[in-house]
């Protein structure tokens, strides 16, 4: 019998490889990332940094690969013999054919359970509110007493008060001792705070503990002390385990600190900080006191030159050694017209002399009477005008004395006791001290009431009646 070859079906042949190949696509491409639980077992570490191991259960194992880029990540994890929860993709390792996980993730079992519950009470609490900022209460600056809750046993609680007497010795602590981990830790840490709050005997309150793992630590992560924090009327600080340790505590408090020694720092104001603030502005305040007693010097001497110059005693004696300057000159003027009359009078007399005829003799005498006559009139004259003209002077002078204006009623007011004269009424107040300069005699008074001047009276003061208040 013939058989023809080509009419048979053609046959798709695989390579291993290719076999291997596309098993590995199909696993890669038909599981997502999954999580899985199991032991560890048979951890290969070799020095490219890739971890290898088994991960099993009661009945069956399946290979696991976690690469260097991942695995430096998980120090402490895994360990033969460990029970963990892992998170990868489904491969195959097409070299040997081995079905395999890649692992993404790694965590320890127990605390990944726990992991899970603190993300989601995480972030149910979020949702409600409780980490809102604008919920958060500020600390107090100065302190009157520190409340401490934390078990009185602990490191955390001697790390506290360490720090608190080394930045303000005189701080009054109160501790409110409590478990803070183990079974019902959480329940006595909500009630001791709700306590706190409720008694108010603190300004501050630090919710402290040392380091520990995360089971350690749980008491913190409890709904009833997150609830009992948010409700705390006292500003809270949170001071929980390491730098590392983040708690919903730590979330819902007022403010978070690193470790118990440092929520005590944040809470405490530090004594020689403020000693070398309250020093600073000393001085700087003492700079500013003495720029401004220069300054008033300065004013001070100013105000002595002026008054120096203004004085109204220097002005009378320049006044008055003018008067006395022009009498002088007055004199002296009235001797020499008299000087010439004289004179004119000898040379008159002997040019009558002179001439001997009687008519002459007569007519010159008459003539000389005439001229005695107009002489004494023009002398007379002369004096009562040059007298005249002295009294004016004189009255002009002193009418331009201010003391002649003090005899006429009026006064000098100068401000006491710096002696400032006085011009508007706005220059003193009520209750200082006007020092009255009269025509005879000076007055001290004090101001009771002060008018300014009535624009619809004319330049009047106004003065209030006895016993009615100053404007």
């Amino acid at each position: 019998m013939n058989i023809n070859i080509s009419s048979l079906p053609v046959r798709d042949i695989y390579s291993v490889s290719r076999l291997n190949r596309e098993v590995r696509l199909a696993l890669e491409s038909g599981f997502s990332m999954l999580w899985v639980e199991g032991e560890v077992s048979n951890l290969s570490r070799p020095s490219s940094g890739h971890l290898y191991f088994s991960l099993k259960d009661a009945r069956t194992q399946i290979r696991c690969a976690l690469f260097q880029n991942r695995a430096f990540l998980f120090r402490d994890c895994p360990r033969n013999g460990q029970q963990v929860l892992l998170r990868g993709r489904v491969s195959l390792y097409e070299a040997r054919g081995d079905f395999q996980i890649i692992v993404e993730y790694v965590e320890e079992a127990g605390a990944g359970a726990l992991r899970r519950a603190y993300d989601e009470l995480r972030s149910r609490l979020e949702e409600e509110g409780l980490f809102a900022p604008e919920r958060k209460q500020p600390l107090p600056r100065f302190p009157q007493r520190i409340g401490v809750v934390t078990s009185p046993t602990g490191a955390a609680i001697r790390d506290v008060l360490s720090a608190l007497q080394r930045r303000w010795p005189s701080l009054p602590v109160l501790v409110y001792p409590v478990p803070v981990q183990g079974e019902g830790a959480a329940a006595r840490i909500a009630d001791a705070i709700r306590l706190a709050s409720r008694r108010q005997d603190c300004d501050a309150l630090l919710l402290v503990r040392g380091g520990g793992s995360l089971e350690d630590l749980w008491a913190f992560n409890e709904e009833v002390v997150a609830r009992a924090i948010f409700e705390c009327t006292i500003p809270l600080v949170t001071g929980i385990g390491h730098e590392t340790d983040v708690t919903i505590a730590d979330f819902v408090a007022d403010l978070r600190a690193a470790t118990p020694t440092a929520a005590a720092e944040l809470a405490c104001p530090d004594r020689l900080e403020w000693l070398r603030k309250v020093h600073l502005l000393e001085e700087q305040m003492e700079r500013i006191v003495r720029r401004g007693l220069n300054r008033q010097h300065q004013r001070l001497d100013e105000l002595i030159q002026r008054f120096v110059r203004l004085r109204p005693s220097r002005r009378l004696q320049n006044h008055a050694q003018r008067l006395d300057e022009l009498d002088q000159r007055l004199h002296r003027a009235l001797r020499n017209r008299l000087n010439r009359e004289r004179l004119e009078l000898a040379g008159l007399a002997e040019r009558l002399r002179a001439q001997t005829p009687m008519a002459r003799l007569r007519a010159a005498r008459q003539q000389l009477q005439t001229l005695g006559w107009r002489l004494r009139a023009a002398a007379r004259h002369r004096l009562e005008t040059a007298s005249r003209q002295t009294q004016s002077l004189g009255g002009k002078l002193h009418a331009l004395s201010p003391l002649a204006t003090l005899s006429r009623g009026y006064a000098i007011a100068r401000r006491y006791p710096d002696g400032r004269v006085l011009r508007r009424a706005t220059e003193v107040g009520v209750g200082d001290s006007v020092e009255t300069l009269l025509h005879e005699g000076r007055l001290y008074c004090e101001i009771k009431a002060i008018s300014a001047l009535d624009s619809t009276s004319g330049p009047f003061l106004h003065y209030p009646s006895p016993g009615s208040r100053s404007p």
